[in-house]
C-alpha cells in the first residue's frame, strides 16, 4: 500500500496527455509555499477588485466572487491538467485589454460580452495552435537570441509597469512601503551576498524559503509607521455572491457577444498570444536551468498538452466569468520562487507540483469567505502587484542574458527585448527576428534551449 500511495504520489491520474494530482493524496503540503500564497498569491489575485468596481459595475462582493471564479479555473491548471507552471495572468497584456474595452464599449454589460469574445477567440486559436502542433512547432523553432530577446523584453516591460506606467503612479503614492518591499525581497530571493551569510548562519535559510512575503509582511508593518497605509479591518465571513456575480457577466445572462465583437478583437488576440508565447519560453527556461540538479525529480515538458490546457481553461472561464487575459500560463515571480527551492533538493521540495500546489493553497481558496483578512489586504493589493512585477523583470533579465553565446548575440538580444517593451508586440517580434537574422543568422539550439530531464522530446 505504501508503495502504491508513492507511485501515485509522483505520477498522479493520467487522463489523456494530461495529469490529474489530488492536494494531499499525489501532493505534500510545504508550509512556506503556502504561507507565502495566503498572503502574497491572493493580495494580487485581489488587485482585480478596484477594476471590476470601477469600470465593470461590480460591488466589492461581487468583485471579490468574480476574482474567486478566476481563481478556480487559474489553478485548475496545476490539479486538473498538470502543469508544471506556477499559473497566472497574461499580465503584460491586461492594460491592452482593459484600453480596448474601456474605451471601445460604454456599459458594463458590453464590456464583459467583449471580454467573452477575447476569451472564446483566443481559446479557439490556442486550441487549433495545439491540435495541429503548430505551437509545439513554432516553440522548436524558435532560435536561442530570438529567445533571450523575449525574456529581455518581458523584463524591460515589467519594470516600465513598476517604475513608469499605472504602477509608476502607485509607486509615487506608496514609495517607502513598495521600495522597502521590493529590496527585501530581490535580497532574499537573488542576492549573494546574502547567500553566503546564509550558509554561515542557517537561522537565515528560514527568511530565504519565505520568498516573497518577508518583503510583503514589512510592506505591512511599515506602511501604517510612515503614513501610506491605511487599514480599515471589517469582521465576520463573507460569502461571496457568486450568482450575483454571474448574472452581471456570463454570456448565459447577458447574452452573447455579436459576430462584430469577435472580428474586432482579432488583433488583440493575435498578440496577447505573441505574449504567451513569450510567458511559455520564459517558463522553459526557467525549469531547463534548474533540472539537472533535480534528476530525482524530472520535469515534462509538454507544448501541444499546454496548449491544450490554455484553450480549455479560457473557454470555460468565458462561460462563467469572462476576463481575458486572467487565464494565462505563467505568473513568473511565484514560478522563480518556487522553482528555486525545488532546485536546492528533496529536502526543500520533495517535488516540484507539491511546491506549486502549496503556493496556490492545495486549491482551497478559503481566504476569499474571510472578511478580516481580505479587508486588511486592501491597502496592499497594489504593493503585491508591484512586487511580482519587480521579481518578474529580474528573473527574466538574468536567465535572458544567459542564453546568448557572444557579444553579437547578446546585442540582438537586447536590442529584440526593448523593441518588445516599446512597441507593439507584433512589431516589436518582427523587428527582433529581422535584427537576430541580420546580426546573428541561423543558429543551432544551445545547450540552455535543451529539453530539460523527463521533458517530451517533441517539446
Amino acid at each position: 500500500m505504501k508503495q502504491a500511495r508513492q507511485g501515485a504520489t509522483a505520477a498522479g491520474w493520467r487522463w489523456g496527455p494530461f495529469t490529474c494530482r489530488i492536494p494531499f493524496l499525489h501532493s505534500r503540503l510545504l508550509w512556506p509555499e503556502f504561507l507565502q500564497g495566503t498572503l502574497v498569491a491572493t493580495a494580487t489575485g485581489l488587485a482585480l477588485v478596484p477594476v471590476l468596481s470601477g469600470y465593470f459595475g461590480m460591488s466589492f462582493e461581487q468583485a471579490v466572487a468574480c476574482v474567486l471564479f478566476n481563481s478556480i479555473f487559474l489553478v485548475s491548471s496545476l490539479y486538473i491538467f498538470g502543469e508544471p507552471y506556477a499559473p497566472g495572468w497574461t499580465t503584460a497584456a491586461l492594460p491592452l485589454a482593459l484600453v480596448y474595452v474601456i474605451a471601445g464599449y460604454p456599459d458594463p454589460t458590453t464590456r464583459f460580452q467583449a471580454m467573452t469574445a477575447l476569451t472564446l477567440s483566443y481559446a479557439a486559436l490556442v486550441f487549433v495552435l495545439g491540435v495541429t502542433g503548430l505551437g509545439r512547432k513554432l516553440m522548436r523553432w524558435l532560435p536561442d537570441t530570438l529567445k533571450a530577446g523575449i525574456l529581455l523584453g518581458a523584463a524591460l516591460s515589467a519594470f516600465r509597469r513598476v517604475f513608469v506606467d499605472d504602477g509608476g503612479k502607485l509607486l509615487m503614492s506608496q514609495p517607502v512601503t513598495t521600495a522597502v518591499a521590493c529590496a527585501i525581497c530581490l535580497v532574499c530571493v537573488f542576492s549573494t551576498p546574502f547567500r553566503r551569510l546564509v550558509e554561515r548562519h542557517r537561522a537565515l535559510a528560514l527568511l530565504v524559503a519565505l520568498g516573497l512575503l518577508p518583503g510583503f509582511l514589512a510592506a505591512a508593518i511599515i506602511g501604517p509607521l510612515v503614513g501610506e497605509v491605511q487599514y480599515d479591518i471589517q469582521w465576520g465571513w463573507l460569502l461571496p455572491p457568486m450568482g450575483e456575480a454571474m448574472a452581471k457577466m456570463s454570456p448565459f445572462s447577458i447574452g452573447w457577444p455579436p459576430p462584430e465583437m469577435y472580428l474586432a478583437g482579432i488583433p488583440l488576440v493575435l498578440v496577447t498570444y505573441v505574449i504567451q508565447f513569450g510567458d511559455w519560453v520564459t517558463g522553459n527556461e526557467v525549469l531547463r536551468e534548474a533540472a539537472p540538479s533535480r534528476p530525482d525529480d524530472p520535469v515534462d515538458i509538454n507544448a501541444s498538452r499546454s496548449h491544450l490546457a490554455l484553450a480549455i481553461r479560457n473557454a470555460a472561464s468565458a462561460l462563467v466569468s469572462p476576463f481575458f487575459t486572467t487565464q494565462g500560463s505563467l505568473w513568473t515571480g511565484v514560478h522563480v520562487i518556487v522553482v528555486k527551492r525545488w532546485k536546492e533538493g528533496p529536502r526543500a521540495v520533495p517535488d516540484l507540483h507539491s511546491g506549486m500546489m502549496s503556493y496556490y493553497l492545495m486549491g482551497l481558496p478559503f481566504i476569499y469567505f474571510m472578511l478580516p483578512l481580505l479587508t486588511a489586504m486592501k491597502p496592499l493589493l497594489g504593493i503585491a502587484l508591484s512586487l511580482t512585477l519587480v521579481l518578474t523583470g529580474f528573473a527574466c533579465a538574468y536567465i535572458g542574458m544567459a542564453i546568448p553565446r557572444d557579444a553579437s548575440a547578446r546585442g540582438a538580444a537586447m536590442l529584440t527585448g526593448a523593441a518588445l517593451a516599446l512597441l507593439q508586440p507584433w512589431v516589436g517580434l518582427l523587428v527582433g527576428i529581422g535584427v537576430c537574422l541580420l546580426l546573428v543568422g541561423p543558429e543551432r539550439r544551445a545547450s540552455p534551449a535543451a529539453p530539460a530531464p523527463g521533458a517530451d522530446a517533441e517539446s
